[in-house]
C-alpha cells in the first residue's frame, strides 16, 4: 500500500533534547501498537535514535500523547522514563495545552462555541459514540471551538480540547452536525487527498526536568494545500 511508512522515510522531527523528542506525525501511520506487519509513529522513532546517536540494543522511548492513525501534527515522546512519568501525570491532570486544526463539512454555527457530550467507545466496530451519562462506560468530554474562517460547504475551526477521549473531536463535530472533512468513519462526504482533515497544530507543556514552559507547533502536512477548498480557507 502507497500510503504505508517504512522505517526508511525521514522523521519530522520539532524538538529534541535529552529527555524529549517531539515530532509532526503524518497521516495514515498509527501512533503505536501496531501488529508485526505495520509500521508505527515509534517504531520510527526508535529507528531515529537508534541511528543518531549509535544506540545499541533496544531503544528506550516513551510515547505520552497518542493521535488517531489519520490525523497529523504534534506528538510529544519522552526519551527517559522519568520524563515519560512526569509528562503523562501532566496529560492526566489537564495541565498540557492542546490545539487542533479541522476543516469540517458545512458552516459551523455560531462562530464560537463550548461542545459537550458523553461518549461511549464500541470496540467491536473501532467507532465512538456519543449517549448518556447514566449508560455504562460513558465519559464526560468537552472542547471549545473557533471558527478561523469559512468558504463555499466547509469551515476551518481551531479547537481545544478539554478532556483527552478517544477519537473526541471527530465525534464532537460530527454530533454537532460538521464532520472532520474526509472522515468517512463519522459521516464526512467529502474526498480528503491522505488521512483526514484534523491536525493537532501546537502543543504546550512544562518541561519534565526544567522549569520551563515548552510550546510546539506543527506546519501543516502538505495535503492540505493541494485541495482549492482548503486552500481558500487558510
Amino acid at each position: 500500500m502507497a500510503d504505508v511508512p517504512n522505517l526508511l522515510q525521514p522523521l519530522e522531527v520539532l524538538y529534541e533534547d535529552n529527555h524529549l523528542l517531539v515530532v509532526n506525525k503524518q497521516a495514515n501511520l498509527p501512533t503505536m501498537g501496531v501488529g508485526p506487519d505495520r509500521i508505527s509513529l515509534l517504531d520510527l522513532a526508535k529507528e531515529y535514535v537508534r541511528i543518531k546517536y549509535h544506540k545499541p540494543g533496544n531503544v528506550y522511548l516513551g510515547i505520552v500523547s497518542r493521535l488517531d492513525a489519520p490525523v497529523t501534527g504534534v506528538v510529544v515522546i519522552a526519551r527517559t522514563s522519568k520524563a515519560a512519568a512526569r509528562l503523562s501525570a501532566a496529560f492526566r491532570q489537564r495541565e498540557v495545552e492542546k490545539v487542533y486544526w479541522a476543516v469540517v463539512d458545512g458552516s459551523l454555527e455560531p462562530a464560537t462555541g463550548h461542545l459537550e457530550h458523553y461518549l461511549r467507545k464500541d470496540e467491536r466496530h473501532r467507532r465512538v459514540h456519543t449517549t448518556h451519562a447514566d449508560c455504562p462506560g460513558a465519559q464526560a468530554a468537552w472542547l471549545d471551538y473557533a471558527v478561523l474562517a469559512r468558504r463555499a460547504q466547509h469551515s476551518l475551526v481551531e479547537v481545544r480540547p478539554g478532556s483527552g477521549r478517544k477519537h473526541q473531536i471527530r465525534v464532537q463535530l460530527a454530533a454537532h452536525g460538521q464532520p472532520v472533512m474526509g472522515d468517512r468513519k463519522y459521516g464526512s462526504r467529502s474526498p480528503f487527498p491522505l488521512g483526514i482533515a484534523l491536525h493537532a497544530r501546537s502543543l504546550a507543556l512544562a518541561h519534565p526536568v526544567r522549569a520551563e514552559t515548552m510550546q510546539f507547533e506543527a506546519p501543516l502536512p502538505s495535503s492540505w494545500q493541494k485541495l482549492k477548498t482548503i486552500r481558500q480557507l487558510l
